[in-house]
């Protein structure tokens, strides 16, 4: 008798320990996800040479990469999932990924590692967009997006330091798959973190209607979306070989240069916040 109350109590103080806020899970799971997703563009010099490639097959990589996110991102979006679990394998789906990649021994091992990322992130994005909608603020929604430029900062500040020590991409990326997988079972652990409350029955707390756009407005979002985030991971990604390889300039200084860049979407949603008119402002409302 003894021994199962004992029993129950540490398993209540467990799971206590572990309900984490959903705003600092989903933070969390940002940065996880960027922090190797800004990372390929340094290790490529690396990778062409060990596998033969030119670098112009860096672009030929991307395609089924950003294929599978885009496919993973459309049926996550059909899935009545709870986001918890959905963000915690999404993340664990990404550390194999990277292993994958770490041991490829063609290009088409490095696809397929690729494809894996790809999934795991597009379910990810997915998961974390349409649960903030529904449940966060705008402010909170800025320093969501603001911990992904944190994360995409780290990372190539993370593979500089590496290289520098003699370490090889390999090895980097072994590095990053053990980071994400303890990321991932942190999120496991914390999965309770993302429930939300039922509101208490009463007058006046319905829910508002949900505002509609037309398909119009609808298109020309993803188009604008499609072309920002084309122009950022492109500048990200060949940034780093442009400095090094057209400007001459030395790998560790283009690392920086390439985590500054990624710094500056982290600094952006800082100083946004800071905006009073902007920042206070609910995630959806309807034009004026």
């Amino acid at each position: 008798m003894l021994l199962s109350i004992r029993g129950t109590a540490i398993f209540t103080l467990t799971r206590k320990a572990f309900t984490v806020p959903a705003l600092l899970l989903a933070c969390v799971a940002y940065l996880s996800v960027a922090l190797p997703g800004s990372t390929l563009g340094l290790l490529w010099p690396s990778i062409r040479l060990s596998l033969g490639q030119p670098v112009g097959a860096l672009g030929i990589l991307l395609v089924p990469g950003i294929a599978a996110s885009v496919v993973s991102s459309a049926v996550t979006g059909r899935l009545r999932l709870s986001v918890g679990p959905l963000v915690a394998a999404s993340t664990l789906l990404i550390a194999p990924a990277l292993a994958a990649e770490a041991l490829a021994p063609s290009m088409w091992v490095l696809s397929a590692g690729t494809v894996l990322f790809g999934v795991g992130f597009g379910a990810l994005d997915t998961a974390l967009n349409t649960h903030a909608a529904r449940h966060f603020g705008a402010r909170d929604i800025n320093w969501m997006h603001a911990s992904y430029g944190l994360g995409a900062t780290l990372g190539p500040l993370l593979v500089t330091a590496l290289l520098s020590a003699g370490r090889s991409w390999r090895q980097t990326y072994g590095v990053m798959a053990l980071v994400l997988a303890a990321l991932g079972g942190v999120l496991v652990l914390a999965r309770r973190g993302w429930r939300v409350p039922a509101p208490a029955p009463g007058p006046g707390l319905a829910r508002p209607p949900a505002c509609t756009a037309s398909p119009g407005a609808v298109l020309g979002a993803l188009s604008f979306i499609a072309v920002e985030t084309g122009i950022e991971s492109g500048a990200g990604i060949w940034g780093y070989l442009f400095l090094t390889s057209g400007r001459a300039l030395p790998p560790a200084a283009a690392g920086i240069a390439v985590a500054a860049y990624w710094a500056m979407m982290c600094v952006g949603r800082v100083c946004w916040d800071r905006w009073p008119n902007v920042s206070a402002r609910p995630a959806s409302w309807p034009r004026r």
